[in-house]
């Protein structure tokens, strides 16, 4: 049986999760906490030498680690990898900005914020302008669109979908962003996200 390690708390892990139900996939999900060490132990880093979650173990026994790469991985095949080679390249667009220019803002201040407990003020305030700044690109990327690749549900969706829909939590109010609120009740609908 494939085997997912992953902080419930996370987006990044919450994105398989969700993949994996909407797929009907069989899976036995091991609570990783990553604020205990147990990330950093070698059972754990034989796995994934990162020390990261999520990571998955397939039914064959390899490792597979980088939501992201999960997700394309268990989505060979299915609908939400787009056909059209503009709109799968569009997809891969989204899912490597949303690692390197959404995830490391939004995640990070709702890390710090919700579950280490921080006050806004011990915040970096880059983090905070570069996390709106995030916002306002999907934002314009949402205007006159329901999806951002192709016409579409795509992992591109799933994937941003995880840390925006917990932005609050983070102090971002998405009252701004009338496209992203929208869109992320339609993904929501899509994956039956509650």
């Amino acid at each position: 049986m494939l085997t997912v390690y992953g902080d419930i708390r996370s987006g990044n892990c919450l994105k398989v999760k969700w993949l994996l139900e909407w797929l009907g996939r069989d899976y036995r999900w091991i609570e990783t906490d990553v604020t205990t060490g147990v990330t950093r132990s070698p059972q754990f880093l034989a796995l994934n030498s990162a020390g990261q979650t999520p990571t998955i173990v397939l039914e064959d026994g390899r490792p597979l680690a980088q939501s992201n790469a999960i997700l394309v991985h268990m989505g060979e095949g299915t609908a939400l990898i787009p056909t059209d080679a503009y709109d799968r390249a569009r997809m891969f667009e989204w899912l490597f900005w949303e690692q390197y220019s959404h995830e490391p803002c939004i995640a990070v201040v709702r890390f710090q914020r919700a579950i280490a407990g921080r006050p806004r003020e011990d915040i970096d305030p880059r983090l905070i302008e570069k996390g709106h700044a995030a916002l306002a690109r999907m934002e314009a990327g949402l205007s006159g669109r329901d999806w951002l690749a192709g016409e579409a549900v795509s992992l591109a969706d799933l994937a941003l979908v995880a840390y925006t829909r917990v932005a609050h939590e983070g102090d971002f109010d998405l009252t701004p962003y009338a496209n992203v609120r929208a869109w992320v009740a339609r993904v929501e609908a899509a994956f039956g996200i509650a």
